[in-house]
């Protein structure tokens, strides 16, 4: 479609909301949202990359439909995204659950792994190890002699079954147990899933014992196995997991992207007790867009865009709507990201929703652990490996990213990110407050010249790592390799730029293929250490704006200079009356408030 062309569909369409489409024949290649849908599809005319132009060029029709509202807008949006699954768009397009354990609600429960938990059943979990969820469910079974059979082969027995005779099962069936037994039986059950560990390895552990006395030792070894997948079970996280509130339902969502495919995993809360996990795929657009392109008046095109509609951000804008616009909202989201469309946060607020970023406490451990199952894959490769060769080093088991953020030069911060084995390490993150200046080349030489002089020095409590990455270009490749060697701190380092996603090296960039394992392990540390910088940033200015705007006395500039001096709202919350009377401007009766306040 041409220029003009483009511009003479548009001069046809409403000034109203509403949804527009680019058509080749009956093939949809790309889904917008609008507020004008004449002033939006007239800006394709001029677009802003090449990959745009690309998208427009292959267009022959644009259609529209208009909507009452905005709000409507969005919705029809996400519902023609997944019914068409237009090739531009980032797209939902599949739904993994996990496995749970259920105790069915029958006179006599049975207990089994699933997916789908019946109607009434108490369910525990989810869980990411299917294969330790069955071994343990089966060790309950040897131990406590709990059905696991249909209600039909339940149902009209007059002898036991093969788990009877193989010890997994009590056959209440036949009354081999009586019923008050039996649901003894599954009380303990139900308290092992509950955290006592003991329940079920306390007589593990007896029957590893005698199996040794009697010299059974491949039995013994077994047992012993069996008992550590046991103690093992609420000890890494796979027990479930309580929210903050004991009422209504949490969502906690993240997005991790790897190639032209994203994942997003969510976990869901019902008063206080986590009792779903989800994980879902999400298709990027096969041409890729740029940040801004297409933008009018600062606002991006469609709700998939901004950072080219492929960052975490922009996947959850687009997963919000498309998954939520046909299901039953929760009281509260928990996200890892703010999304990038405005609109979607406005959408879920007007319908009641709380929409929350935590940046500390229990929250934000959950928001961990939804990135961490957003992270997790199969069967994949030898990434780190890959990665040493490409480099020319060895395998770099141990990975640092670091990022800064601000607004404009203020309330500047560094990320510093830990991943060992290509898993995020959240233990070893580190973050720090820099000095306020609009310099990311400075910024990133400081927060690099930090890291360095701390391990050269012996102040830091972590290993060196294998591989220093820096979020940024040429210019923060070079800041980060200065501090190396002003520091004389020997690290190899690499850079890795957003809207190319070519990887900088000291001897030059590297255009790596798009699907290759170790480009996409750099992009998980740069978006991890990315979102680390960002979330720590909003951290400080919501609470400089929510906590020490509220105290009298306490101006914009006196703020800033508090914030020079302490370096962060708690260490000005920690400081005493001499020192904060030591900034300009504090005055005793300031600085009593603060501290009363604060």
């Amino acid at each position: 479609m041409e220029t003009r062309e483009v511009r003479m569909r548009a001069a046809d369409l409403p000034r109203e909301p509403g949804v527009y489409q680019f058509q080749a024949g009956e093939t949809t290649l790309y889904v917008g949202k609008a507020v004008d849908l004449r002033s939006r599809v007239r800006s394709y005319a001029d677009p802003r990359s090449a990959r745009i132009r690309g998208m427009v060029d292959r267009a022959e029709t644009v259609d529209f439909a208009v909507t009452d509202t905005e709000t409507q807008a969005l919705l029809l949006e996400a519902n023609l995204i997944k019914r068409q699954q237009p090739r531009y768009n980032v797209r939902l397009t599949d739904d993994k659950s996990y496995p749970l354990v259920q105790l069915t609600d029958h006179d006599v429960p049975r207990i089994a792994v699933t997916r789908n938990p019946e109607a009434g059943a108490i369910a525990y979990g989810p869980f990411t190890d299917k294969g330790r969820v069955e071994t343990v469910v089966k060790a309950l079974r040897e131990v406590y002699g709990l059905r696991g059979c249909s209600d039909h082969k339940y149902e009209g027995r007059e002898r036991p079954c093969l788990d009877y005779e193989m010890g997994l099962c009590s056959a209440p069936c036949t009354g081999e147990i009586d019923a008050e037994d039996y649901l003894e039986d599954v009380e303990s059950v139900r308290r092992f899933f509950e955290g006592e560990t003991g329940v079920l390895a306390d007589p593990i552990e007896r029957e590893m014992e005698a199996a040794a006395q009697e010299a059974a030792f491949e039995r013994a070894a077994n047992l012993r196995d069996k008992l550590e997948a046991v103690r093992a079970f609420h000890g890494d996280g796979e027990a479930a997991v309580s929210s903050r509130s004991a009422d209504g339902t949490t969502d906690v969502l993240a997005a991790a992207i790897e190639g032209d495919a994203a994942r997003v995993a969510r976990l869901h809360s019902e008063n206080g007790q986590l009792v779903d996990r989800s994980r879902h795929r999400l298709d990027r657009p096969s041409v890729e867009m740029e940040a801004g392109d297409g933008a009018v008046d600062g606002e991006a095109i469609g709700s998939n865009a901004g950072v080219g509609g492929t960052s975490p951000a922009a996947v959850l804008s687009a997963f919000l709507t498309q998954y939520y616009a046909e299901r039953d909202l929760p009281d509260v989201v928990l996200l890892a990201e703010r999304p990038t469309d405005d609109d979607v946060v406005g959408w879920l607020e007007t319908q009641g929703i709380s929409v929350r970023v935590p940046s500390a406490g229990r929250e934000a451990r959950l928001v961990e652990l939804a990135l961490k199952n957003a992270r997790q894959r199969s069967g994949r490769d030898d990434e780190l490996r890959a990665l040493g060769e490409r480099l020319g080093i060895d395998r770099p088991d141990r990975i640092e990213g670091f990022d800064v953020s601000h607004s404009g030069g203020r309330d500047v911060v560094g990320s510093n990110v830990c991943f060992v084995d290509g898993s995020a390490e959240t233990g070893a993150y580190r973050r720090k407050k820099l000095p306020d200046r609009n310099d990311d080349y400075e910024n990133v030489r400081e927060l690099v010249r930090w890291r360095a002089t701390r391990a050269v020095e012996g102040r830091d409590d972590r290993p060196d790592p294998d591989l220093l990455l820096v979020d940024g270009g040429e210019g923060q490749l070079g800041a980060a390799m200065d501090a190396l060697s002003a520091t004389g701190w020997d690290v190899p380092v690499v850079g890795l730029a957003k809207a190319e996603e070519i990887v900088i090296t000291p001897d030059g960039p590297r255009d790596w293929p798009s699907d290759a394992p170790e480009l996409h392990l750099l992009q998980r540390v740069r978006d991890e250490a990315h979102r680390f910088a960002v979330q720590y940033h909003q951290s400080l200015r919501d609470d400089v704006s929510t906590v020490l705007d509220e105290v009298p006395g306490v101006g914009p500039e006196t703020r800033r200079r508090l914030l020079r001096r302490f370096g962060s709202v708690e260490n000005v919350r920690s400081a005493s009356l001499a020192d904060l009377t030591d900034v300009e401007g504090v005055g005793e009766g300031t600085a009593e408030t603060i501290r009363s306040r604060l």
